[in-house]
């Protein structure tokens, strides 16, 4: 699932391109996450430089302290400028023989009603997806209809779950078609 290095590889999508973080992103992407408008769904405050540092370091080293979760994030830039646009990321979890995905997805306010995060978000899917992952789920905050349309592109649904004020949503990768199912041609 990861390069050489440790590091997710970079995903294509028509028009960006998802480049694996790494802790000298945050120099950039301090920008993008500056725009106090940025949370006013979420909540939060933009982070320092120190903070973001310190966030991307750790996220570097790909798993949780515990060990108990794997983190993969990419850095969204648009293809034909080059400039950082935003953020996704994958917090997975090794569970009974499956692997399934948190999402998350971030697009900088200057950049915000292009479908960045659509676009990325389905690409990093569809990469994970034929990285072995079956389940995908997003924390998203009730009435933020931004991130709720994104969700229901990527194929998520609401649960009753809630964190933290926030409604699960999940999607499941369709199981593979039984014996019975192939033979009749249903593959």
């Amino acid at each position: 699932m990861c390069s050489p290095s440790g590091l997710p590889r970079a995903i294509e999508t028509p028009r960006l391109t998802l480049e694996p973080q790494r802790v000298e992103h945050a120099d950039e992407m301090i920008l993008v996450l500056a725009d106090r408008d940025l949370y006013k769904q979420t909540g939060g405050e933009p982070p320092s430089l120190v903070e973001l540092r310190s966030r991307y370091a750790e996220q570097a080293s790909g798993q949780s302290p515990d060990g108990s979760r794997g983190w993969l994030n990419w850095v969204i830039r648009e293809r034909d400028t080059g400039v950082a646009v935003g953020a996704v990321q994958a917090t997975l979890r090794f569970q009974r023989g499956s692997i399934s995905a948190e999402l998350a997805w971030t697009v900088g306010v200057a950049h915000q009603r292009r479908g960045y995060a659509t676009e990325a978000t389905s690409g990093m899917v569809s990469w994970l997806g034929r990285h072995g992952v079956e389940t995908f789920a997003a924390l998203i905050r009730p009435g933020h209809t931004a991130s709720e349309r994104v969700a229901i592109h990527i194929g998520l649904s609401p649960t009753d779950a809630v964190r933290d004020g926030e409604v699960r949503w999940v999607r499941r990768a369709p199981s593979p078609p039984s014996r019975s199912e192939r033979r009749a041609g249903w593959s």
